[in-house]
């Protein structure tokens, strides 16, 4: 196997191919879709991002790299974008939108994960990863908002504050809905590091943006017919769900037990 591209050197490849400016996550898609790494932790995004801006925060004019907007960059060598020369972040540019960054209200999220892929107990590891061939990410720990669907249809909205979200769905498998959902999408609050782990919630959050986040929660979760965009100011990162592989274990013991009564 060819040895893997530092983060750097990779998304120098990518950049410098992109006839266009791209936006962070389209370029950690790309560095996983040519194999440019494997070892992608459990954030490939948000380390592209760090990675950029930590060059254009401590390197300046110096640094390889251009903001265009919010989250879009090119390769300060490139020369011309659109009507006129790329806009150089400044370090304190960089310091801001960082500080602005970690304080998004929802910081990932989980659309219509399949209950029968969890194995249920009172701590079910819920995994998630933002990419495939990403770290998975429990978010048995997680908090925030949930829904429960009979099909595609919204059945409970509930809230996990004092018990996480893994308690709260497995309380679900016994109570008065237990035999009415089978999909969960679940938004939550603590932010995710590029480990895993998830971290703690900040002391407050701003009206200004607790609002857009809450509508695009209700955006992205219920699909009304009569919006004509999605939850545009959901910051969130969306995770696919990933098996947990105890159910992968007893599906294979289950169809060896019953190859081995057959003979």
């Amino acid at each position: 196997m060819p040895k893997e591209l530092t983060w750097k050197k990779a998304i120098n490849k990518v950049l410098g191919a992109s006839s266009t400016p791209l936006h962070y996550s389209e370029i950690a898609e790309r560095i996983i879709s040519e194999g440019l790494r494997h070892s992608l932790g459990a954030t490939p995004a948000a380390t592209v991002n760090a990675q950029i801006t930590n060059s254009i925060k401590h390197e300046g004019a110096s640094s390889p790299y251009v903001r265009i907007s919010k989250g879009i960059f090119t390769m300060r060598n490139k020369g011309n974008i659109g009507t006129g020369i790329p806009r150089t972040v400044t370090p304190e540019m960089s310091e801001l939108e960082e500080k602005e960054e970690q304080y998004e209200i929802v910081t990932s999220f989980g659309m219509f994960w399949r209950r029968d892929e969890v194995e249920w107990n009172a701590v079910p590891r819920l995994l998630g990863m933002q990419r495939i061939g990403a770290t998975p990410v429990d978010f048995c720990k997680q908090i925030g908002i949930y829904l429960l669907y009979d099909g595609r249809e919204v059945i409970y909205v509930g809230r996990t504050t004092d018990r996480p979200l893994g308690r709260r769905l497995y309380e679900h498998t016994a109570d008065r809905v237990s035999a009415r959902w089978d999909r969960f999408s679940w938004f939550g609050l603590l932010p995710v590091s590029e480990t895993g782990a998830l971290g703690k919630l900040p002391s407050n959050f701003e009206a200004a943006k607790l609002i857009p986040a809450l509508e695009a929660i209700l955006i992205e979760a219920l699909e009304p017919r009569q919006n004509r965009k999605r939850g545009d100011d959901l910051a969130a990162v969306e995770y696919i769900q990933s098996f947990d592989p105890e159910i992968q274990k007893k599906k294979f013991k289950a169809t060896l037990n019953a190859a081995l009564s057959k003979l």
